[in-house]
């Protein structure tokens, strides 16, 4: 019989048969021909209940996971409050999503803390981050950088989505002007080849799982850092690097609770 109370528990009978209690006579009278009250000369057999946690990590401990989260995918710790992924098809093509906005929130706190370092130290006459993209280059116009990025993004999230839709499909011959096998996918979300897995790691893409679990753990933090900073560069008009030099010349009265009461 299976009961489930916080997480799920394994509820299993037991016998006490090999007890020595119940081998021997319990009650016997000292006098007269009556025979024991109560014995036990076969073995008499009693249920015990075993309670056997299952040892699966949850967002919330205690919590039962939902029925279609049971924690084959990489990161899975059962966290779906508005029952998003229901329906099978759709939860696959929400963990794709998360995996692409996962490895932007990377691209992109990598490259403002970078750039941040390097006008801070003066290494670089750079903008702060949300000042770049009002920045003008030389070598070609605003309009021309938006409909070249329109067109690079663009071809790449096509082919992300015909992959996804048709696991495979653009690693066949001819798809990618002969440079297929450059680009040749293990499975949909991770494309692999030379060029998107130099070091080659997790070519067994299937048996990967400890990768796949360190990939979206670092983009989940990522995300939330990215929110930070949005936040952090609304508040303060400042940059990130600035903001923690800031606070480190005085941390006990330059606190986030200061910045806020400030700023309200």
């Amino acid at each position: 019989m299976a009961v489930t109370v916080g997480r799920g528990f394994l509820l299993q009978p037991c016998s006490y048969s090999s007890s020595p209690i119940f081998h021997n006579k319990i009650y016997r009278p000292s006098t007269g021909s009556a025979t024991a009250f109560w014995s036990t000369s076969a073995p008499r057999r009693y249920p015990q209940v075993v309670v056997q946690a299952q040892q699966r990590p949850t967002w919330l401990p205690g919590l039962d996971p939902p029925p279609h989260l049971d924690g084959t995918l990489a990161g899975d710790y059962g966290f779906d409050p508005l029952g998003l992924g229901e329906n099978p098809e759709s939860l696959k093509w929400y963990v794709q999503a998360e995996l692409v906005h996962a490895r932007f929130a990377m691209a992109g706190v990598a490259g403002i803390l970078f750039t941040d370092l390097l006008r801070v130290t003066g290494i670089s006459n750079l903008p702060v981050w949300y000042e770049a993209g009002a920045v003008k280059f030389d070598f070609a116009s605003t309009t021309t950088l938006i409909v070249v990025q329109f067109f690079l993004m663009g071809f790449a999230e096509t082919k992300r989505y015909m992959d996804f839709i048709s696991p495979g499909s653009q690693a066949k011959e001819g798809s990618f002007f002969g440079l297929e096998a450059a680009l040749e996918g293990l499975e949909p979300g991770y494309p692999g080849g030379p060029l998107l897995n130099p070091l080659g790691l997790a070519k067994d893409i299937k048996n990967a799982h400890e990768w796949k679990l360190k990939e979206i753990k670092n983009g989940r933090l990522a995300m939330i850092a990215m929110l930070g900073i949005f936040v952090q560069a609304y508040v303060t008009h400042a940059g990130p690097i600035d903001n923690l030099v800031e606070h480190l010349s005085n941390p006990w009265h330059k606190t986030i609770i200061q910045t806020l009461s400030t700023s309200s």
